[in-house]
């Protein structure tokens, strides 16, 4: 297949037939791999964040004043500082200020796994915000009724708050993701895997453009991708949606019993 695309172009060139054989094989030797570090990578990076940042944004919205279980201010005063601060910390820096922890967990601070660890560290705190702002769009007349009816504050998380805020979290971690997609493309700067070091350091250091745009093009499908799956499953999990949806359908289906009606006349007509 390299032959065949080498010979596709204009061989007077020689510098472009160079080019071209040097980076089709590497592209079809190593793309698929590389796309296949970088969803490893997000995916485990987005799980290790969402297991952090998800209850510390159910503690943000339970534990402030005049929350489900309100808890001492100073303890919310602290957690705030600390994940804003987190949040304020460039991401290619705080790879570089962790390397010692990746080495220390990892056994390494070059390559995809040793990435894990800064971007969970650097997620971890905009999943929380994330999380927070999807669980303040919770209706507060469903939480006192609840209240109302004896429930815990845990069976008020767990059987109410979470559930009810599903799609928009699912939502928010569909962002997450994609953010965290983006961050480890930024980790090939500093020896991470994946697309961002092909990208870097194959295609931009060597001067391999068709290796650049290649891998670029590839982060915009996984973009794409992740991106419309995320919003589907928050849509077919959106109760108003799904609500609207049955009402427009009985909707149909009376006026087509209407029409229905009508051409056949009144009861005793025949």
């Amino acid at each position: 297949m390299a032959e065949w695309i080498i010979s596709f172009f204009n061989i007077t060139d020689p510098k472009l037939v160079k080019d071209i054989s040097e980076q089709i094989p590497y592209l079809l030797n190593n793309l698929v791999f590389a796309a296949w570090e970088t969803v490893y990578s997000t995916v485990l990076a987005t799980l290790f964040a969402c297991l952090i940042g998800l209850p510390l944004g159910v503690i943000l919205i339970v534990g402030e004043k005049g929350g489900i279980r309100p808890l001492p201010s100073p303890l919310m005063k602290a957690l705030n500082v600390v994940i804003n601060l987190l949040r304020s910390v460039p991401f290619l820096i705080l790879m570089v200020v962790v390397i010692p922890l990746s080495r220390t967990i990892v056994g390494t601070s070059i390559g995809t796994v040793a990435s894990i660890v800064p971007l969970t560290i650097a997620a971890a705190p905009f999943v929380a915000r994330l999380m927070e702002g999807s669980l303040r769009e919770m209706d507060r007349g469903t939480i006192e009724a609840a209240q109302a009816m004896g429930c815990t504050p845990f069976q008020i998380i767990w059987k109410v708050l979470l559930p009810e805020c599903l799609p928009a979290l699912l939502t928010s971690l569909t962002t997450a993701f994609i953010t965290i997609l983006g961050y480890g493309a930024m980790s090939g700067a500093i020896g991470g895997g994946g697309l961002g070091n092909m990208a870097l350091n194959r295609g931009y250091t060597r001067n391999m453009r068709i290796v650049l745009y290649v891998a670029v093009v590839a982060l915009v499908i996984l973009v794409q991708i992740f991106q419309s799956v995320g919003t589907h499953l928050a849509t077919r999990m959106d109760k108003r949606l799904t609500g609207s949806k049955a009402r427009k359908a009985s909707a149909g289906d009376r006026g087509r019993q209407a029409r229905k009606d009508r051409r056949m006349g009144p009861p005793g007509a025949m």
